[in-house]
């Protein structure tokens, strides 16, 4: 398809526009999926809290040590917390982590019978889970489709590629929800992810090789 489809910045993106993009990217990444390693929603909702300001391999480096120790939302509630300190300290941030690992943990034992919350409004109520981390909950670990991840890839790429004008996650969040059909909204963040760590890099992106390049906005003008 030529450049005939691309959008303007000053108007909403068509919906031909945004299916020629997915159908694109579901090509180029038939295998898109989250690359957190994990058996179960537990353990998505923990490998994606450390994930934040980490990388998801450093992230998959950590967790089969910390899932062994650690097997059950009791056993994370009444975790000495100085070890499991030390068990995410490689992930950054690991005091702050671990407050929220075991924060959450401990309320899902006392006001969800041990288990992961399955709707936003309750997983938000968790320690250290916004949007970003309920939505991957709830997409992959629940496959309910309730929003967009938006992650630091989702928004570069969102607005390389014109679809939202916006800057912070939830406005982004909220003009993908209205563009991009539901059916694709769990989908879609990852293959915006796969993407942006392969081809549409923050400091370089590649161009020559981006199955988008001829629709592209930022590629078009060179940015």
């Amino acid at each position: 398809m030529s450049s005939s489809v691309t959008t303007s910045s000053a108007l909403p993106p068509s919906p031909e526009y945004v299916a020629e993009i997915i159908r694109r990217l579901h090509a180029a990444y038939p295998d898109a999926a989250c690359e957190l390693v994990h058996d179960d929603p537990l353990q998505l909702l923990v490998a994606t809290i450390l994930s934040a300001q980490c990388t998801d391999e450093r992230v998959n480096k950590v967790t089969p040590a910390l899932f062994a120790a650690y097997p059950t939302a009791e056993a994370f509630a009444e975790a000495d917390i100085e070890e499991l300190e030390e068990a995410v300290r490689s992930t950054g941030f690991y005091r702050n982590k671990a407050k929220n690992i075991q924060g959450a943990a401990r309320r899902m034992v006392a006001e969800y019978d041990s288990q992961v919350p399955e709707n936003m409004d309750d997983l938000l109520t968790l320690p250290g889970v916004a949007r970003k981390t309920a939505n991957v909950v709830l997409g992959v670990g629940y496959e309910i489709a309730d929003g967009v991840v938006v992650d630091t890839h989702v928004k570069r790429l969102s607005n390389r590629l014109g679809l939202t004008q916006e800057s912070t996650p939830e406005k982004i969040e909220r003009d993908l929800m209205a563009i991009v059909p539901q059916d694709e909204w769990i989908e879609f963040s990852h293959l915006l992810i796969f993407h942006g760590r392969r081809v549409c890099k923050a400091r370089k992106p590649d161009c020559a090789h981006c199955t988008l390049a001829d629709l592209c906005p930022s590629a078009m003008l060179g940015e």
